[in-house]
Formats: C-alpha cells, sequence, structure tokens
C-alpha cells in the first residue's frame, strides 16, 4: 500500500518543471524502467509501435482514397503537384517557378515523385511525402503526450489525433496540412524538450535540441505562413528559458546564435526571393495571387465580405466551430472542446510543460487571418452554409487531442479512490469512444472530404472534357494556354508542361499574349483569363475549332494557329 501510494504521489508531481527535468535526466542517463503510472519522456521502445501503426492507418487510407479517385478532388492538391512538376518541366526551370505566394518546401518535397508522369496524374506523387509526415506526426504527438500524461492516456490521445478521418485523407493527397502539423508538432516536443534541459541544466542536451529548433522553424516558415508567428514564438520561449538559467546560456551562446539565424534566416529568404523574381518582397501579401487578390476576385457584386470579416469574435465563432466539426462526429465537438479547455486550464495551473501551449497557436492566427487577412472559411453548420477553407480547422486537432486527455487525466485520479471501477473502465470505454467517433464521421462523410466532393464536382468534369481535347492534338504542339486555373486538364492529358506557354514564363507568355498565332500551334482561351483577353485583341491567324463548355464553369475556346509551326521544346 505504501509503494502504491508513493507511486502515486510521484505521478501527481511531476507536472511541475523539476519533475520534468529530473523525468529527462533520468531518460538520458539511461533509467529508463516501465512504470505505468509515471509521466516522462517517450523511450524509442514505447513509439516504435505507434509509428508502426501509423504505418498501418497510412496504407489502408491510401488504398481507400486511391481506389475512389480522392487524391485529386482538391484544386490546391492539383495546382501544388503542377507548381511541382514545372521546377523541371518547364521553358523556363529553376526556382522562379515556385512561384511568389505558396511557400515551397511541400513543392520540393514532391519534387522527386512528381517527374514519374504516371505519379503526377493520379495524385500519387503528393501522397507519398503527406503519408511519411502523418507517420512522424503520430510518432511526435505520442512523444509529445507522455510529457504530461501517463501512458494509457497518451495513447489514447495518439489515438483520437490519428484516427481522424479528416487527417487521414488529407495525408493522402498533395495538401500542405499534414507536412505543417509534423512541423507544429514535432517544434513544439523540441521545444518542450530543450526547455526542460534547460532547466536541469543539460548544456549538451539544449544544444541538440536548438540545433533541431533551428531546422524544423526554417521547414515551418517554408511551408505556411502559420510557420512564420510559430518560428517568433518559440525563439521567445526559448529566449525566456535562457535567460532565466544564465549559466547554460553561456555554454549554449555559440549554438543560440545559429538558432536565431536560422529562425530569421527563413523570412528574410523569402522576402529576398519575392524581391528577386517578382520586384516587390511583399508580393505574396499583395501580388495578384495572393490572399486579397483572391478575395476581391471571388467577392459577390454587392460588395459583402465574408462574415467574420473585422470581426474577431465572429472569426473566433467560424475557427473554432470548424475544428469541432472537424474533429468529432455530429456535435460532440462541443464536449471535445469543452475537454480540451479544461485541459489547458489544468496545464496552466498546474504548469504542465507549458511549452506544450504551442499546440494552440493556430487559433489567434487564423482568428486574426478570417478577420483581417482575406481568409474566410465557410460550413454547413454556419451562414451561407457552404464549404470553403474547412481543412484550415485541422491544425487545431493536435492541441484538442493532447489537452482533452490532461482533463480526462484529471478526472481519472479524482475518482481513482472513490470509483475505482470507473477508473478501471474509463480507458476502454474511452477507446470505444474513439472508434465509434471515427466511424461516425465516416458514415456521415467528413467534412473536409465532403467540401472536396463538393467543390469538385463542376471543375473535374470540365477538366476531363478540356483533357480529351488536348489529347487530341498532334504530339509535340505547342499550346498557349493559362495554366493558374486549370492545369489539372494537362496533367491528366499527360502533356509536359514545356510543350505550354504558360505565365510561369513571363516573357515568352507576354510575347505569346501579343500575336497568338504566332507563337503557338494551337490557343486555348478560357473565359475571364489572359489568353481569352489577348485572342480578343488579336485574333488574326487562328481558326476556332471547338467551345467547351460545362455546367459550373467557364467556357473553353480552342483555337489552332494559321500561321505557327511551333514545336514544343526537347
Amino acid at each position: 500500500m505504501n509503494m502504491r501510494a508513493s507511486k502515486s504521489s510521484r505521478a501527481s508531481r511531476l507536472g511541475k518543471p523539476a519533475a520534468s527535468a529530473f523525468a529527462a535526466r533520468a531518460a538520458d542517463s539511461g533509467a529508463v524502467k516501465f512504470d505505468p503510472d509515471e509521466v516522462r519522456p517517450a523511450t524509442r521502445q514505447e513509439t516504435f509501435p505507434v509509428a508502426l501503426g501509423a504505418v498501418l492507418l497510412s496504407f489502408i487510407a491510401l488504398l481507400l482514397s486511391y481506389s475512389r479517385g480522392y487524391l485529386l478532388l482538391y484544386g490546391d492538391a492539383v495546382a501544388h503537384l503542377g507548381i511541382a512538376r514545372r521546377i523541371l518541366d518547364s521553358r523556363n526551370p529553376g526556382l522562379v517557378q515556385l512561384g511568389g505566394v505558396w511557400l515551397p518546401l511541400p513543392h520540393l518535397l514532391m519534387l522527386p515523385f512528381v517527374q514519374k508522369v504516371e505519379w503526377w496524374q493520379n495524385g500519387l506523387a503528393g501522397a507519398w511525402p503527406s503519408l511519411i509526415c502523418y507517420i512522424a506526426s503520430v510518432a511526435g504527438i505520442y512523444r509529445l503526450a507522455r510529457w504530461l500524461m501517463v501512458p494509457r492516456w497518451a495513447l489514447a490521445a495518439t489515438a483520437l489525433y490519428a484516427l481522424n478521418p479528416n487527417l487521414l485523407y488529407l495525408s493522402t493527397t498533395a495538401m500542405t496540412e499534414p507536412l505543417f502539423l509534423m512541423l507544429l508538432i514535432w517544434t513544439t516536443l523540441l521545444t518542450v524538450e530543450c526547455v526542460a534541459a534547460i532547466r536541469g541544466s543539460r548544456p549538451s542536451t539544449v544544444s541538440r535540441r536548438l540545433f533541431l529548433l533551428g531546422i524544423f522553424i526554417v521547414a515551418s516558415v517554408f511551408t505556411r505562413y502559420d510557420g512564420w508567428i510559430l518560428g517568433a514564438v518559440v525563439w521567445c520561449v526559448v529566449t525566456f528559458s535562457l535567460a532565466r538559467k544564465r549559466e547554460v546560456w553561456r555554454k549554449v551562446a555559440s549554438i543560440f546564435v545559429v538558432f536565431t539565424l536560422l529562425v530569421i534566416a527563413g523570412p528574410v529568404s523569402w522576402l529576398a526571393y519575392n524581391q528577386h523574381f517578382f520586384h516587390d518582397p511583399l508580393d505574396f501579401l499583395r501580388g495578384p495571387y495572393s490572399a486579397a487578390a483572391i478575395e476581391k476576385k471571388t467577392m459577390p457584386p454587392n460588395g459583402h465580405h465574408h462574415r467574420g470579416w473585422h470581426n474577431p469574435a465572429w472569426a473566433l465563432l467560424f475557427y473554432t466551430r470548424t475544428a469541432q466539426v472537424d474533429a468529432a462526429f455530429w456535435e460532440t465537438g462541443f464536449l471535445l472542446m469543452a475537454g480540451a479547455v479544461g485541459g489547458l486550464i489544468l496545464a496552466l495551473r498546474r504548469r504542465l510543460a507549458l511549452s506544450s501551449l504551442l499546440l494552440w497557436m493556430p487559433l489567434p492566427f487564423y482568428i486574426y487571418s478570417v478577420a483581417y487577412g482575406s481568409v474566410p472559411i465557410f460550413i454547413p453548420q454556419l451562414w451561407p452554409h457552404s464549404y470553403y477553407n474547412s481543412r484550415y480547422g485541422m491544425e487545431l486537432l493536435p492541441a484538442l487531442a493532447v489537452f482533452t486527455f490532461v482533463a480526462v487525466q484529471w478526472m481519472e485520479r479524482r475518482w481513482s479512490e472513490t470509483q475505482p471501477l470507473a477508473k478501471r473502465l474509463m480507458q476502454p470505454v474511452v477507446l470505444l469512444l474513439i472508434a465509434l467517433n471515427t466511424v461516425g464521421m465516416m458514415y456521415r462523410t467528413p467534412l473536409v472530404l465532403k467540401e472536396a466532393l463538393v467543390n469538385s464536382t463542376t471543375r473535374v468534369a470540365f477538366e476531363t472534357a478540356l483533357a480529351r481535347q488536348l489529347g487530341e492534338f498532334p504530339y509535340g504542339s505547342t499550346i498557349l494556354m493559362y495554366n493558374s486555373d486549370h492545369i489539372g486538364a494537362l496533367q491528366d492529358a499527360g502533356i509536359p508542361l514545356r510543350q505550354t506557354v504558360n505565365e510561369g514564363d513571363y516573357d515568352s507568355f507576354q510575347a505569346a499574349l501579343a500575336a497568338p498565332a504566332e507563337h503557338a500551334g494551337y490557343v486555348v482561351a478560357v473565359a475571364g483569363d489572359p489568353v481569352a483577353a489577348a485572342v480578343a485583341m488579336h485574333p488574326q491567324g487562328l481558326t476556332e475549332l471547338t467551345i467547351l463548355c460545362t455546367s459550373g464553369q467557364p467556357c473553353a475556346r480552342i483555337y489552332k494557329s494559321d500561321r505557327s509551326s511551333v514545336a514544343s521544346p526537347k
């Protein structure tokens, strides 16, 4: 009885910084005796089965998505693959093809896979990097949860995250969410470990974590703009911790300078890239493909902005409601959010690995983005009852999963003496509820997948029909076409991008717009795009072959040049 009480007392005290540092020192020294009631850093032996389970889940998800044709439903997924493809497959290959709005790391990771034409066409080129990131994020969230809870609840938190159907679907696509979630989780984990090492006066561990943190922050900065805020906050947390341990700071000063330079290098290099190639360091904020420009282009004729515009309260409602629906079946998301908020309060009051609060970073970021950053979110549960950007709520999934079970663990400890039967049944019941949540979400169609299905209907039909027309052109024909909106037609037809004159090659594209018939054998003009405007101004030498119209999409007119004999470059 005394030994059991001693273990319980030790476990209850482990939320304190000193206890966390003690656990980390024990792990570093090789004292890794397994105690099922102990909160401590996870060992590799613990993490390996979790990662193995993630591998199995990822391939099941890939099999389902691939067999049902889900990999290319998102227009953004098609566009990401197109950007990765054109880095090497274009008339002007190189870094300029990365563009100036979407950050480059996702496209660079797809680059080796997208060179295989079949994988470009069927979407597998984007699936492989996302699946790897999913597996790494599942392993990371288990390791992070072990800093806050005992193994059984860390496993439950990991299961809630790993079995989320929205996440499993996104992990089979070329979307950027799986990559950023992995980076968010591991950056948070490394920060927790770094702060614990600082408090435990272990400079060698601090140095290693600082270097890894710098690498992960650079990767985050080059993945999504959320990563810019994440990097800045992490730097502040680490600097504050080191300032309170001057003797450690003196020993790691040189690596801290490297860490700081890496944190700064990411944003500065992207600003320099935009300045060099697009002559405006803020092109990603105010250029023709920025979020502000897209919102202006798609704004209804009455000029009304989306709900939440300049209204942080509405933005908070839209984002948290989206996160709930992304994470849980039916209306149980309210309970999940309440549990996570309760866990957050407990973590703050008991000072449980406070650096783990970085998981909540997407909340203020998206409140600001919806209110002031021209980033609308529409879900069917709220007016205007449509689908747009519902996947952004997925970034709060790690926080919901981890902090909900901080609260559950607290409840278990409250019941441990008065309700022993409830304590014994608690974990099996919770795991059953997680499984039922997954089944329920799949039965009703997960929100992120539903958005992809709804919004892809007319685009896929249009691009499939256009691809059939493009496939009838003679082999090697040069095509003048604006690729930003419907590159999926070229992808479907398997036509190399270097065979097209497009906006990615600025000089040749502008010359072709001035005289379309002189620069391409065929011209594809979609109503409202720059090629259609150029044909209207310079129709000489063009013979109209086909008018292609589908419901919900602008019509495309296909022309043959009577003058050009331009062939595709070898």
